[in-house]
C-alpha cells in the first residue's frame, strides 16, 4: 500500500486536499454574486462595524449569524463588490473545512487512514456545492469549521481532560451558534464520542454548558418567532412532514457513492465497521434534522446538507481505505482508476451542470445591472423575477444610491416619468 496515510497530519496531504478543493471549485471564481448576495452585503454594511454590534446582538433574527455579517463586511471593506474575492473566501473556507475533516483523524476509532480519504471526498463532493458557490450560503461553512473545531478540542479533552481543550472546544461551540441556528444540533454530536465508550459515559456532564448555551440559542430564536420571516416562509415549522423529508435527504446524501461504499463494508465486514458505521450514520442523521423543519420543499438545499455530508464522507473513506488495503499494489491500477473516477465525476459535475445553473440564477440581476450601468435616469422594472428588495440592493452596491432610487415598480410610477427605459427579463 502506498503511502497515503500516516500516524500523524501530513504537509503533503494537506497540500493536496488544497489541491481537490481548488480543481472542484475554481470556477467560482468567475462567477457574478447571485441574488441575495446583494441584500446581503447591505445588511452586513449595518452590522459589521464595531459601532454597530450591540444592535447586531439586539436582534433576534439575525444574531445567530454574527459570524456571517462580519466575514461579508471584512471582504466588503477590502475588496469592495469584486466577486472574485468574496468566492475565493468560500473556497478558502471549504479548504480549511477539508482539513478539519481529515484532522478528525485524531480521534482514535477513526484515525488517519478513513480521514485522508474522507477529507478528499469532502473536498470535492457535489452534494453541498452550494454552501462553496454561493456567498449566502456562508453560513453553513462558518457552521462547519466551528462546529467541527469545537468537536477536535472536544477530543483532546476526552483524551487529556486538559481544561484549555475543553475551554477552546466551548468558545468554538459559542461561535458556531453565532453562525447559524442549526448549530444546536452539535450537542448530540458531540455526545457521539461519549455514547460510544462506556468509560467515558460519566463525562457526559461535562456537555452541560453546551447545552445550556444551545437552549438559550433556541429560545432565543423561538420568542422571535411572531415577527421572525423565518416562521413565515416556510424555514421551520412543527407540522412539517419530518418522516418525509429526513428519510428522502438522508437517501439522496447517500447517493451513489455513499451507497456503493455501504455495499462494500456490509459485504467485506473490516473489523471495527459497525463502530464506524454507527458513527458516520448517526452524525449524516442528525445533522439533517433541524433542516427537515422546512415546508416550502421536501428536497433540503444542497448548502444545508454541508455538516450531513460530513458523515458521507467517513463511510466513503472507510471504503476506500479498505480497498487499498485489500488490493492495492495488485490491482493499483483500478484502484487509482476508481478514486480518479469518484474526482473526476464530482468535478465534472461541478464545473458543466452546477456552474450552469449559478450562471442562470445570476442573469437577471446581471442583465438589470448592465443597463442601470448605461442609462441615465429612471429605469422601470416591468417584469423581474426576484425581489425589489434584491435589484434594490444589486443596483446600490454595483452603481450607486441614486441609480438605485431611479428603479420604478408599477405602471403608475413609468406613466409619471414618459422618458424612463423598460427592462423586462423574459419568464421561463
Amino acid at each position: 500500500m502506498p503511502s497515503l496515510t500516516g500516524a500523524r497530519p501530513s504537509l503533503a496531504t494537506l497540500l493536496v486536499l488544497a489541491a481537490l478543493v481548488f480543481l472542484a471549485y475554481s470556477p467560482a471564481l468567475t462567477q457574478p454574486l447571485l441574488e441575495d448576495d446583494y441584500p446581503n452585503i447591505v445588511l452586513a454594511q449595518h452590522y459589521g462595524p464595531v459601532s454597530d454590534w450591540p444592535r447586531m446582538f439586539h436582534d433576534a433574527v439575525f444574531r445567530l449569524r454574527t459570524t456571517t455579517w462580519l466575514m461579508m463586511y471584512g471582504l466588503n471593506a477590502m475588496f469592495g463588490m469584486h466577486a472574485a474575492a468574496y468566492y475565493a473566501a468560500m473556497i478558502l473556507l471549504q479548504v480549511l473545512n477539508t482539513w478539519l475533516v481529515y484532522l478528525l483523524g485524531i480521534w482514535r476509532p477513526l484515525g488517519f487512514g478513513v480521514s485522508t480519504f474522507a477529507a478528499g471526498f469532502f473536498a470535492v463532493y457535489e452534494g453541498h456545492q452550494e454552501a462553496v458557490m454561493w456567498l449566502s450560503g456562508s453560513t453553513e461553512p462558518l457552521l462547519v469549521f466551528f462546529g467541527l473545531l469545537s468537536f477536535l478540542f472536544w477530543i483532546r479533552f476526552l483524551d487529556a481532560r486538559g481544561l484549555a481543550w475543553y475551554a477552546a472546544s466551548l468558545l468554538a461551540f459559542s461561535l458556531a451558534l453565532l453562525s447559524k441556528e442549526s448549530a444546536v444540533i452539535l450537542v448530540p454530536l458531540l455526545a457521539l464520542p461519549v455514547a460510544m465508550d462506556r468509560q467515558m459515559w460519566r463525562r457526559v456532564l461535562w456537555l452541560l454548558p453546551f447545552a445550556v448555551l444551545a437552549s438559550l440559542a433556541a429560545i432565543s430564536l423561538f420568542l422571535a418567532r411572531s415577527y421572525s420571516f423565518r416562521f413565515r416562509d416556510g424555514s421551520f415549522a412543527l407540522d412539517a412532514p419530518v418522516w418525509l423529508t429526513w428519510p428522502l435527504n438522508f437517501g439522496r446524501l447517500f447517493w451513489f457513492w455513499g451507497l456503493l461504499s455501504l455495499i462494500a463494508i456490509l459485504v467485506w465486514k473490516p473489523d471495527g465497521y459497525r463502530r464506524i458505521l454507527n458513527f458516520a450514520l448517526a452524525w449524516t442523521g442528525a445533522s439533517l434534522i433541524p433542516y427537515s423543519f422546512l415546508t416550502y420543499s421536501k428536497r433540503i438545499p444542497s448548502r444545508q446538507l454541508h455538516l450531513a455530508s460530513v458523515g458521507v464522507a467517513i463511510v466513503v473513506g472507510f471504503a476506500l481505505l479498505n480497498l487499498f488495503e485489500r488490493y492495492w499494489p495488485k490491482r493499483r491500477v483500478a484502484v487509482v482508476a476508481l478514486c480518479a473516477l469518484i474526482v473526476a465525476h464530482n468535478v465534472i459535475y461541478l464545473w458543466t451542470k452546477k456552474r450552469g445553473q449559478f450562471l442562470e440564477r445570476a442573469a437577471p440581476t446581471q442583465q438589470l445591472i448592465a443597463l442601470a450601468r448605461v442609462t441615465r435616469g429612471p429605469i422601470y422594472v416591468k417584469c423581474f423575477p426576484r425581489t425589489p428588495l434584491i435589484a434594490q440592493a444589486a443596483v446600490q452596491l454595483m452603481i450607486d444610491a441614486q441609480a438605485a432610487d431611479s428603479l420604478l415598480w408599477t405602471p403608475e410610477q413609468a406613466r409619471a416619468h414618459p422618458g424612463a427605459v423598460t427592462f423586462c427579463y423574459p419568464q421561463r
